[in-house]
């Protein structure tokens, strides 16, 4: 598979649209390997980039009747599956380092085990399981007591996160992986109906595509907030939700934060949960990534908010899957990697100094799952404006890994002296500057280009809790 229309193809058939999307969508910027990596990360990018460009028109054309051209660049799409290295706040960047336990260790089986270590609390877990202080070398020297099995399970069952790295036979034949193998990419489902008697509900008055449409963010890290990011560059009013007591890496809210207010509800209290029901009644979407059924035994599962808010779009993320044995796992881009296979392969495909696995060089499926989920969302809201209706949409990392797999590999001779960053000529022309409350922050604009309704982001990136939790009036 190498041209970009197919590879959005694979992505297409879920909205269920008629003729070939695909082909109306003009792609620059030439194709992969953009970056030192043997997985087609450029097309990837640059697909569901396109495919939540083509949403967002599909949603202009439902208000006006008047259709646009969607526009993506390959390589500004990859370079926005790291988007969060490309910042700088005031005179000074923002640090994306990693937390030096992180990383791969030997095992006692002659394996490899992940630590996954950059939230403090996962951190705590591992060390704890480990029974070691904050230190490398002490880390490896632990781990090479366990056997990499029995520490990716004691770890997980302690509430940490991480893995044992495995081979993409291995994972082929795992339990997990058989039980996403016949899922779609993503499943978009009506889950029910919208009052008065499921008749349609029109998209609200405005000058953009998402203009008077208001989504309710609880996601962390990078995928499920990217989600909203992309909702907000076509016009969306999105709220971020978090609360005090959650950890947060302070560089991925600035990245993630464009285009959104930002208050703090604290679920653990009734009174802050009465409150999210209040916006929920009156949101058009809510996007969550909590594992699953975690909110459900909060009341605030997909069948009981739609009842208090009948057309609810429910967007739900999960890291290995919303069915399966490993569908309550904790996990990230990282884990995903390391458990399918991901990172044997870019360690066998791209040597280095050793065979230790490695992480390819960007987050692709983190980025490319929060495009797909600002898809699926807008697919959603066209079905109710036509149909009427609740509905649910459902992705999860593992899905959107496997989805890259599939793509199929660059050439190996294609590999050869790759470069590993972007020119600064292109970094330029793909950056701007917004004003913070903290400062001017630069970081890259949106990907994708429409000929009628450019993506843009109305807010600024703000502080967690920058506001209260109420909505703007409508205009």
């Amino acid at each position: 598979m190498t041209a970009l229309p197919e590879v959005l193809r694979t992505i297409l058939p879920v909205a269920g649209w008629s003729g070939d999307p695909a082909a109306t969508v003009t792609f620059s910027g030439g194709t992969d390997p953009v970056l030192p990596t043997p997985f087609r990360i450029g097309m990837a990018g640059a697909a569901t980039v396109a495919a939540a460009g083509l949403a967002a028109a599909r949603l202009w054309e439902a208000r006006t009747g008047r259709r646009q051209q969607v526009t993506v660049d390959l390589r500004h799409a990859a370079a926005s599956l790291r988007s969060g290295t490309y910042m700088k706040l005031g005179d000074g960047k923002l640090s994306a380092a990693r937390n030096s336990i992180m990383g791969v260790y030997h095992s006692k089986d002659g394996r490899w085990s992940y630590v996954h270590a950059n939230f403090p609390n996962h951190r705590a877990v591992a060390l704890g399981v480990l029974g070691v202080p904050e230190d490398r070398d002490a880390v490896a020297r632990a781990v090479a007591t366990w056997n990499a099995a029995d520490l990716e399970e004691a770890i997980v069952a302690a509430k940490g996160a991480g893995g044992m790295v495995r081979t993409q036979a291995e994972w082929a034949r795992h339990p997990q992986a058989a039980a996403i193998a016949d899922l779609p990419l993503m499943e978009i489902v009506r889950i029910g109906d919208s009052p008065p008697e499921a008749l349609p509900e029109p998209l609200p008055g405005g000058d953009r595509p998402l203009s008077g449409i208001r989504v309710l963010d609880l996601t962390r890290v990078l995928a499920g907030p990217t989600c909203g990011r992309t909702l907000a560059e076509h016009g969306a009013d999105v709220m971020k939700i978090s609360a005090a007591h959650l950890p947060n890496l302070g560089y991925q809210e600035w990245d993630t934060g464009h285009g959104k207010l930002s208050a703090q509800l604290d679920l653990r209290k009734p009174q802050d949960v009465e409150t999210l029901r209040g916006l929920v009644r009156e949101a058009d979407v809510f996007s969550q990534g909590y594992r699953p059924g975690t909110l459900a035994a909060r009341g605030l599962s997909p069948e009981e908010l739609a009842a208090i808010r009948p057309g609810l779009v429910y967007v739900s993320l999960s890291a290995f899957g919303h069915t399966g044995p490993w569908a309550s796992r904790r996990g990230f881009d990282t884990v995903v990697q390391t458990v399918s296979g991901m990172t044997t392969r870019q360690a066998e495909a791209v040597p280095g100094e050793t065979l230790e696995p490695r992480f390819y060089p960007l987050s692709a499926i983190d980025y490319c799952t929060g495009y797909l989920m600002a898809f699926g969302a807008m697919v959603a809201l066209e079905r109710r404006a036509r149909e009427g209706g609740s509905w649910l949409v459902r992705i999860s990392l593992a899905q959107v890994g496997k989805w890259i797999v599939d793509l199929g590999e660059v050439p190996a001779a294609a590999l050869k002296d790759v470069p590993s960053e972007f020119s600064a000529e292109e970094l330029d022309r793909w950056s701007m500057v917004s004003n913070t409350p903290s400062g001017p922050l630069r970081h890259l604009k949106p990907v994708v280009q429409l000929s009628e309704t450019p993506a843009y982001w109305a807010r600024p990136s703000v502080p967690l809790g920058h506001h209260a939790p109420v909505w703007p009036a409508r205009s």
